[in-house]
């Protein structure tokens, strides 16, 4: 039987998660023929063949580096069969049968040029932020001066705030997360895969970018949903975050927007950085996690130059 779907999961480390992911994935996926590729970014724990030893149709490729989340992809993404492709993370616990849910979908609605994400929960069931809007410098000042915890269920203040209405339908937004990502193998192969130039963070913002640049749809699903554990593989609160966080938000306001308006973005992100450190240290007084917060938010600072150096490349 011919090849319908390619999961695609880059791994790294945390693979306790991987196989949780994987158990479910084979548990609740029927009615489809699939495969899964993992592409392991250089693990340093553990043995990954004793992850797989389980399922079937896997194949694994091993870098010998730790390339990026986005290269990562693209290396999956070069030998998959599938006529669809999922980029999952790989601390994806999968609920229901998601899969045939959202390719039912998107055969029926006769577009190939679409990228689908479903809702995103917590491990606690609550629901977690699954969309995202573009860039603005309005949506930006309200995110770097804490607007958007003031008037959580506004519009105006709160970019996310759409992930939190009751939508029953699916509809067409600006950017879907990276957890989880299904669309045609002929569009992603059209829109040239992920651009490499992101190592981690903002890859699949451009993705959603490019792809509605080409005469896509974003397209956020509602009726069906996985559990995202987050941050098993970049950390809560590590220096990888915040250094990455910064390089790409500065590599992606540089790739889309005019020297002008990027400018501004940028500075505006920066000096909500900046305010962050007294902030932080403040509130550090009453709960100690927040003097790392602010630690951190001191070393992008210092990091900027070398981010700006950075943009147009790793």
């Amino acid at each position: 039987m011919p090849i319908q779907l390619s999961v695609i999961i880059v791994s790294y480390n945390s693979f306790n998660i991987l196989k949780r992911c994987l158990k479910s994935l084979y548990e609740f996926t029927s009615g489809i023929s699939f495969e899964v590729i993992i592409v392991d970014n250089a693990s340093s724990e553990g043995d990954i063949s004793k992850i797989i030893v389980d399922f079937s149709n896997i194949r694994v490729i091993k870098n010998e580096y730790n390339i990026g989340f986005a290269a990562a992809n693209n290396k999956g993404l070069n030998i998959a069969e599938g006529k669809y492709i999922l980029f999952l993370n790989n601390d994806v616990i999968f609920k229901e049968n998601t899969l045939q849910k959202i390719l039912l979908f998107l055969e029926s609605s006769n577009d190939s040029r679409m990228l689908i994400g479903c809702r995103l929960l917590n491990d606690d069931g609550s629901i977690q932020i699954s969309i995202d809007r573009f860039d603005s410098i309005w949506n930006t000042l309200t995110t770097s001066f804490f607007l958007y915890t003031f008037f959580p269920k506004s519009k105006v203040f709160n970019r996310y705030y759409e992930n939190f209405s009751e939508l029953k339908d699916p509809k067409s937004v600006h950017i879907i997360k990276g957890a989880f990502i299904l669309s045609n193998k002929k569009f992603i192969d059209d829109l040239g895969g992920f651009d490499e130039r992101f190592f981690f963070y903002s890859e699949e913002k451009d993705l959603c970018k490019r792809a509605i640049n080409f005469g896509g749809k974003v397209i956020f699903y509602p009726n069906t949903e996985v559990i995202h554990l987050g941050g098993a593989t970049a950390g809560e609160e590590s220096w990888f975050k915040y250094k990455h966080i910064l390089i790409s938000k500065i590599q992606y306001f540089s790739k889309h927007y005019s020297f002008l308006k990027s400018t501004i973005i940028i500075s505006i992100f920066v000096f909500g950085i900046v305010i962050r450190i007294p902030t932080y240290i403040f509130i550090g007084i009453f709960n100690k996690s927040f003097l790392n917060k602010s630690f951190l938010c001191l070393k992008q600072i210092i990091y900027l130059p070398k981010a700006i150096m950075l943009r147009n490349g790793k």
